[in-house]
């Protein structure tokens, strides 16, 4: 058996102890993404952010000074049934709306481009006050930004034109699910998480 990083890291994944350990979305994709690979169902990495090392102490093991080198993209890609994933996760604390803010206009202008290509790109953001979090589909994305003058996309939105995730035992975050249900008509998926 192949034991997880994530797994072996977090002897008690009970779900009813979820809300009192503050464990990220972040966190939460990361065991889900391990899940995946070790049941071979999908290989999604988080990408690392490009940074450029200028002053270094190697006896001390210490970075004195970086900086970005160039604008990340997005947080994970990968391949999913010949498919490539590419997505942004965020975060907010809002319980009405996700601020436009909070993905800057590169990784907007990063998902659409590879959306056009064939890949399947969305967001997948959490509203951590409702405890719930949506998968949001770049078409659906780009039809908000061409329709409507807000900063901010409202709940109703997700609601309305994205997809809840059901938070699991594992994975944590099944958006594969999501997406085998959106793009490929729900086949082969359950027969790999056995």
């Amino acid at each position: 058996m192949i034991q997880s990083k994530y797994f072996a890291n977090n002897k008690n994944n009970n779900l009813s102890t979820y809300a009192n350990r503050g464990m990220g979305l972040e966190y939460d994709i990361n065991l889900s993404n391990e899940y995946y690979r070790i049941k071979d169902v999908a290989y999604i990495y988080k990408k690392p952010t490009p940074i450029k090392l200028v002053n270094v102490d190697y006896k001390k093991g210490l970075i004195k000074e970086a900086y970005f080198e160039t604008p990340s993209t997005t947080d994970y890609n990968g391949i999913y049934n010949g498919k490539y994933i590419d997505f942004e996760a965020k975060e907010t604390k809002s319980k009405t709306s996700f601020s436009l803010s909070n993905i800057h206009a590169h990784q907007i202008k990063h998902l659409i481009n590879v959306k056009n290509k064939g890949a399947i790109s969305f967001l997948i953001v959490r509203f951590t006050a409702l405890n719930e979090t949506y998968f949001l589909s770049t078409e659906a994305l780009e039809q908000f930004i061409k329709n409507y003058e807000r900063k901010s996309i409202p709940i109703d939105f997700f609601k309305n034109y994205g997809t809840i995730i059901k938070m699991k035992y594992n994975p944590r975050i099944d958006y594969i699910e999501v997406i085998n249900k959106l793009y490929f008509g729900g086949n082969n998926y359950d027969e790999k998480k056995k």
